[in-house]
């Protein structure tokens, strides 16, 4: 194999068998040339390449690799006219390449079979004409080697050597690099066996692991059954209680107004002018029975209705109402029940009455509650009764609203004032005698009309309730049934 000074290579483009474009691309000034004349020249080009791969720190298979593409490209060129193999090192583009250069003046194109073959072990481009041609490995160098100088100085160095081969000396390179390759595949054939047996091992963990998170979601599925199970009953038998609440306010409420209905219609009597003439001891003690008895019908009257209300059963009888004669009402009943001197009642004069298609009769519950309430907790000052349209243009509703200067509510009580029994502590509740069914019935009936009931207070200040009740109008019945069908599922 002669070795020869080196030219410049041009850059190359075009070919068959071009795995990357980048093989055509790179350019490399040659190091050393040689001329390949006989198979004993192959035999030098392939050790000076596994060198040349050597000196340039590219790995062991990649040695291999490249090592035999040049042999077989050089066995397949001899039969060429003026067969010469340049190496030369690209350093314009990053990785640096290791470039191998086959040229030729005439002769058969290249076997495909070869091409093929080499093109699997390295990456190649070529040409070949009737006037010759060209074949171009480039092999990648390792990205750490960035000393282009003393690459270019070690491989010239490497390859000016004698490299005189015999067939003996290949066969023998090529049994080491055989034997080499051998062992690594059976070090590699190792390490997939102990990572096989290490992920077996770790399926079977894995396996165990969901076994057991399985049976936990297993038990914890049959707790929440259970659990499920237990509330259900919990909330059948909560039903149940409710239901016997309901019934016994009913019969009770019932069981007590017949009694307390004789009452108030025995002092009735006994107050009438037709009747036997009293003392007026006697007549004093009638009319407190009789204060007595109205007093108790109210309360046996509010409880019935809490019953019915909270079981679905209070019926709704929408009419237009008279506001003024409802207002009138209220005035005379709520003066005739309170003696207070240092509280007066301010109601509104409704000159041009707002429009209002409801149930009279718990709207007027609704105020007589929240009216006694504010006179009973305010002991100087006024109580006021404002009656106004709702501003909302998309709603056709009427707000009611009760003001009073009276002793007022905490803040930590005003959210318990609408349970059902609760009084407020305090000096003045306790002098005030009550049920703690006010408040609570008065939102009850005005969600049953379809409105709503708020409240704000400030200790020492006073309080204010606003009831907001819709004009039902004609088409109440219908979505009155809906929404009864809809909680009585």
């Amino acid at each position: 194999m002669t070795v020869t000074a080196g030219e410049r290579e041009p850059g190359f483009r075009g070919g068959t068998s071009r795995p990357t474009e980048a093989a055509a691309d790179r350019t490399a000034e040659p190091v050393a040339a040689f001329a390949l004349t006989s198979a004993q020249d192959v035999f030098g080009l392939r050790r000076g390449a596994q060198q040349a791969a050597a000196v340039l720190e590219l790995e062991r298979q990649d040695q291999v690799r490249l090592a035999t593409a040049v042999s077989e490209l050089g066995r397949d060129r001899l039969a060429s006219r003026g067969l010469k193999v340049s190496f030369g090192l690209d350093t314009a583009e990053q990785p640096a390449a290791l470039v191998v250069t086959f040229s030729w003046a005439g002769g058969p194109p290249p076997a495909q079979e070869t091409l093929d073959l080499a093109a699997k072990l390295v990456r190649l481009d070529h040409e070949a004409d009737a006037g010759g041609g060209r074949i171009v490995i480039t092999q990648p160098l390792p990205a750490e080697a960035a000393d282009a100088a003393g690459q270019r100085s070690r491989l010239a160095e490497t390859l000016g050597g004698d490299a005189r081969s015999t067939e003996a000396d290949d066969l023998r390179a090529q049994t080491r690099d055989l034997i080499a390759t051998l062992e690594e595949t059976r070090a590699q054939r190792e390490e997939m066996r102990r990572l096989n047996e290490e992920l077996e091992e770790t399926n079977r963990g894995v396996l165990a692991l969901y076994s057991e998170l399985t049976q936990e979601l297993e038990a914890t599925n049959s707790g929440v059954v259970a659990l499920h199970s237990e509330l259900e009953d919990k909330r059948h038998q909560l039903l149940e209680a409710s239901e016997a609440k309901t019934r016994f306010w009913t019969n009770i409420s019932h069981e007590l107004r017949t009694p307390v209905n004789s009452v108030v219609a025995l002092s009735t009597l006994l107050l009438a002018p037709s009747s036997q003439a009293l003392t007026d001891e006697q007549r004093e003690q009638v009319e407190l029975i009789a204060s007595s008895g109205q007093t108790l019908l109210a309360l046996v009257s509010d409880l019935l209705d809490v019953a019915k209300a909270e079981a679905g059963h209070l019926e709704i009888h929408p009419e237009p109402v008279d506001l003024r004669l409802v207002v009138a009402h209220l005035r005379s009943l709520i003066l005739s029940s309170h003696d207070h001197e240092r509280v007066t009642l301010v109601t509104p004069g409704l000159t041009g009455q707002p429009a209002l298609v409801t149930d009279e009769t718990l709207l007027v519950r609704i105020l007589r509650n929240l009216l006694s309430n504010a006179m009973k907790f305010t002991e100087r000052g006024e109580v006021r009764l404002d009656v106004d349209i709702d501003p909302e243009p998309s709603a056709a509703a009427i707000l009611f609203t009760v003001t009073d200067t009276g002793i007022g509510i905490p803040p930590e009580e005003q959210g318990r004032v609408f349970e059902a029994f609760y009084q407020v502590r305090g000096a003045q509740q306790r002098r005030q005698p009550g049920t703690g069914l006010g408040l609570p019935y008065a939102r009850t009936l005005a969600e049953l009309l379809g409105g709503s009931l708020s409240l704000t207070s400030t200790v020492g200040t006073g309080t204010r309730v606003q009831v907001r009740l819709p004009d039902l109008g004609p088409g109440y019945p219908k979505e009155a049934e809906a929404e009864r069908a809809d909680r009585d599922e």
